[in-house]
């Protein structure tokens, strides 16, 4: 099969296009680069199946030849970049999903959304069950990443019934490993690169709000069998283990040696108290569920953060 892959030079469409070139199939990645980095597929640039096209999903794309699937990962997820770039995150998350789904469309191909956990808000029901409607402020401060995917759901719900698009959304919940970036604004990536330098860990309210955590390799395994199923979604994509934040700083703390201290700061507005998604739907229509352990998947962080964390530089 050929797959696209747009924002496929971000953290996730990096892991994704490894997963799909080690089963033989071939790999368009499309990305602006704007939270992307051509450091995250350099180690894929040579491989005969991979190809690196430098484009912005909110112009129209054009693809010559077959597409299969095509997987669109394009939005910038990371909390201290979206908040500088509101509207460039709407426009992605409306256009993009547009211009995706037109390409998923006149290929024949079928479309795989990343949606995210953010479309539940601070959620109403624990744990997130697909069937919420969800607790979204629609002028808060998160508004342009979370309001912009839930429109990117409606948008391909649309296309589905009047046009047949042959689309599937997955609920993203939140994901870590190696590439993502360690000034990237979320919890386990930031806690890593603070124990490793020194600086204090950084817990936002009293610590007590909760998150559950899935490593990387499960989690663009959930995308390929979402490709590769005919279901519309949607569909949540995480680890049901829960934590709270003040219990991963402890943990991390502990795992890296550190001697950091643990500071609190004011929590940010509309920040989630809880985060767990049900996952019976990924178990019963993909026979998806995690399978790296907490403890393996931050070793791989904290060991992939101490070989690269010199030469990293904050995002603009």
């Amino acid at each position: 099969m050929r797959c696209v892959i747009t924002g496929g030079a971000g953290f996730l469409g990096s892991h994704l296009s490894d997963l799909i070139l080690q089963q033989d199939h071939e790999v368009l990645v499309l990305d602006a680069l704007i939270t992307g980095s051509r450091a995250n597929i350099a180690h894929l640039l040579s491989h005969p199946g991979f190809t690196f096209r430098e484009c912005d999903v909110r112009h129209p794309l054009q693809v010559d030849g077959p597409v299969d699937i095509v997987f669109n990962l394009a939005s910038p997820a990371s909390p201290p970049v979206y908040s500088r770039r509101r509207v460039e995150c709407l426009l992605i998350n409306s256009l993009g999903v547009h211009h995706a789904a037109r390409l998923a469309l006149d290929t024949g191909a079928r479309l795989v959304q990343a949606s995210t956990s953010e479309v539940y808000g601070d959620p109403l029901h624990h744990p997130q069950v697909e069937t919420d409607w969800g607790n979204v402020n629609p002028v808060g401060e998160r508004s342009c990443y979370d309001e912009g995917k839930r429109y990117g759901e409606a948008l391909l719900t649309a296309l589905r019934l009047e046009e047949g698009l042959n689309s599937g959304i997955v609920r993203i919940f939140n994901t870590y490993g190696p590439r993502m970036h360690p000034y990237d604004g979320r919890v386990i990536s930031g806690f890593i690169r603070q124990a490793l330098t020194g600086e204090p860990l950084t817990v936002f309210g009293d610590g007590s709000q909760t998150r559950s955590f899935c490593y990387v390799s499960d989690l663009v395994r959930g995308l390929w069998l979402m490709g590769t199923s005919d279901h519309p979604g949607p569909v949540n994509l995480g680890n049901p283990q829960e934590h709270t934040i003040l219990q991963m700083a402890h943990y991390i703390r502990a795992l890296t040696g550190s001697e950091s201290p643990i500071v609190h700061e004011p929590l940010p507005a509309d920040d989630p108290a809880r985060r767990r998604p049900q996952i019976s739907r990924a178990k019963e229509v993909l026979g998806w569920e995690p399978v790296v352990g907490l403890e393996e998947g931050l070793q791989h962080v904290i060991d992939w953060q101490r070989r690269t964390l010199g030469a990293t530089k904050q995002p603009a």
